[in-house]
């Protein structure tokens, strides 16, 4: 905990004398390559309106609703060159594990033409590729925390041009010991029909196939509350997994200061003593920049730009909608009187979200966020024999700093 409190208080104490116009710190040229420092810090607040489950952990009626909690604390230097080498190492302070650690090499010296070598994150999801700094909400959705795979060990190799986009990859484990395992490989295509500054349509495709962990696989999912301690809707341990196969499909369009976008995801579990496990789920959200600004597309995911007049910032309003299902079973009476229900398959639950929120970026460096939160869950429950209907309220607020 130490090390995190010196590795933070240098970060921001550098991040001081960032002029307002630049989000990097240059270091140097060593070696013929560039060196810049860049870093994210996050601190939230969540509030919950409890309603069967307590959220934030411990007895119900302990009397406290609230956690705040330092979220990220990234530090990540990065190097372009000698030629047409980039690099790129991270590491979170605060939960304390490594970021994109990998080389890329740029093949003709065209970025959209690469291998990478590393720790990066895997091609299978629009919002979990974007970059978390202009996260749209406060927490990523439901389904993508749930069913994207983000950063393994691997090597991908990637082509397209401005309006389409190809990546392959085969992965193994975290680079952090003890957290993310299962060999596996994915693939992901974009394509945007329209792509003029200020208008985009895309479309993308991804699959992602990977081996479980010691064969066991638990699907669950927050309500959209990173700090929440409860999983309103839960598989359960399922220890006869074998491997997963999830697909994605995304969608958005830009036009001017609007964003829309959408996914849905479908993943099946490959079980060796049971029949196989299928689950899906969905977002659609809707993004409006009040100041007028629009953003940016490259590589198959949307950039947000700064504001237009720094001194006043850029304001944004948005809404999402998330849905997902982890019921793959039925539930039936048992023959035998007082005995409970039999249930044949797994009953997770279903959960539907709705999340509104407004951003509020200032100058190049500091964002404020405030989302409201509406979640309306029913899961099976073996001790009241029947089904629980969980229908909590969460305020959310974070303040963010980044150079």
């Amino acid at each position: 905990m130490k090390l995190h409190r010196q590795l933070l208080t240098a970060a921001v104490a550098a991040a001081l004398f960032v002029p307002a116009a630049h989000a990097e710190v240059a270091i140097d040229v060593i070696g013929g390559s560039e060196i810049t420092f860049e870093g994210l810090v996050q601190a939230d607040g969540n509030w919950f309106d409890n309603d069967v489950a307590d959220l934030n952990g411990g007895d119900a009626a302990n009397g406290k609703d609230s956690e705040f909690e330092l979220r990220r604390a990234e530090l990540v230097l990065k190097g372009k060159g000698p030629g047409n080498v980039e690099w790129v190492v991270g590491y979170d302070a605060k939960a304390d594990k490594f970021l994109d650690t990998n080389i890329k090499y740029k093949l003709g010296g065209n970025s959209s033409h690469f291998i990478q070598l590393g720790q990066y994150k895997q091609p299978n999801s629009l919002e979990e590729l974007s970059s978390t700094k202009n996260n749209d909400f406060i927490s990523k959705a439901a389904v993508t925390n749930t069913y994207a795979v983000a950063r393994r060990l691997g090597g991908a190799w990637g082509y397209g041009q401005d309006n389409w986009s190809v990546t392959a990859s085969a992965f193994g484990r975290e680079l952090t010991r003890n957290l993310a395992h299962g060999s596996g490989y994915g693939a992901r295509g974009t394509f945007a029909p329209i792509n003029e500054k200020g208008q985009v349509l895309h479309f993308g495709l991804s699959y992602v196939a990977y081996d479980t962990d010691a064969d066991t696989l638990r699907v669950r999912a927050r309500p959209n509350a990173d700090l929440a301690t409860v999983r309103l809707i839960d598989s359960g341990n399922m220890v006869d997994t074998d491997n997963v196969t999830t697909l994605g499909v995304e969608a958005m369009y830009i036009g001017g200061p609007f964003k829309a976008q959408g996914e849905y995801y479908s993943s099946k579990a490959k079980r060796m003593a049971n029949d196989n496990y299928t689950s899906d789920g969905f977002y659609v959200s809707g993004l409006w920049n009040i100041t007028g600004e629009t953003w940016g597309y490259k590589g198959g995911v949307p950039g947000t730009g700064l504001p237009d007049n720094p001194a006043s910032g850029m304001w944004q309003l948005g809404a999402r909608y998330d849905h997902m299902d982890l019921n793959d079973g039925n539930l039936s009476a048992n023959p035998v009187a007082g005995r409970p229900p039999i249930v044949d398959g797994v009953l997770g639950g279903k959960m539907d979200i709705w999340t509104v929120g407004v951003n509020y970026y200032w100058r190049s460096n500091t964002k404020f966020a405030l989302n409201y939160v509406m979640v309306d869950s029913q899961k099976y429950s073996s001790s009241v024999r029947g089904f629980v209907n969980d229908d909590p309220n969460i305020l959310e607020a974070r303040l963010q700093f980044f150079w």
